[in-house]
């Protein structure tokens, strides 16, 4: 087993790819989030951006961690950008396809009640479509998780991805197995997180 000495370590490691996580997932969510609600409005803004959005999910962002390092160091900054990157597109794809999955009879109705097109997002679209958007921020911050660990595996010395990667190089099981059970219940706190929240915000699908 090992000491306190080494529990601090790792839980200040966690700290660090706790910061890493929350500050990408929230920039990265936030835009998803944006982008959601302009496309299902604006329908020749997706005709824009898809193809970069298609470019986004398809390339691993763990291969683009070293060009980010190249240009912004071995901080936070490129971490938290590749987490971004990593979690925003899912938010996107899935609150838009909620947004879009709205019964058209209600829209019509809220119309001829002579209702903007702002009250019938916010009325009509986002509450009907809140399923789908906490199943997109709930993958989302499972791929920001996946994206901040690798990053740090990838480079810089701090974050329990490095920790992974120093503990194995130097065969301290003990040590990197206390990293996975770290990660795997991390991963167990966000679905937990979002199955309540979505109990509590989307109870009426059940």
């Amino acid at each position: 087993m090992f000491g306190s000495a080494e529990i601090g370590t790792i839980a200040q490691h966690y700290g660090y790819t706790l910061v890493e996580l929350f500050s990408g997932y929230a920039i990265g969510a936030s835009i998803g989030l944006i982008l959601a609600a302009v496309i299902t409005q604006f329908p020749f803004v997706e005709k824009v951006i898809t193809p970069y959005i298609l470019l986004l999910v398809t390339t691993p962002m763990l291969a683009l961690v070293p060009l980010l390092i190249l240009n912004f160091g071995f901080g936070y900054t490129p971490r938290i950008i590749a987490v971004a990157l990593a979690s925003g597109p899912m938010v996107m794809i899935n609150a838009a396809t909620g947004f879009r999955r709205v019964d058209a009879m209600k829209i019509a109705l809220a119309k001829s009640y002579g209702a903007t097109t702002l009250q019938i997002f916010m009325k009509i679209r986002v509450p009907m479509a809140m399923p789908m958007v906490i199943v997109g921020l709930m993958i989302g911050a499972i791929f920001g998780m996946i994206t901040a660990v690798g990053a740090e595996m990838s480079g810089g010395g701090f974050g329990l991805g490095s920790r992974l990667t120093t503990y194995s190089s130097t065969l301290r099981m003990p040590e990197f197995f206390a990293c996975i059970v770290i990660l795997a219940v991390t991963g167990i706190a966000i679905y937990a997180f979002f199955f309540w929240l979505g109990k509590k915000l989307a109870s009426w699908e059940s």
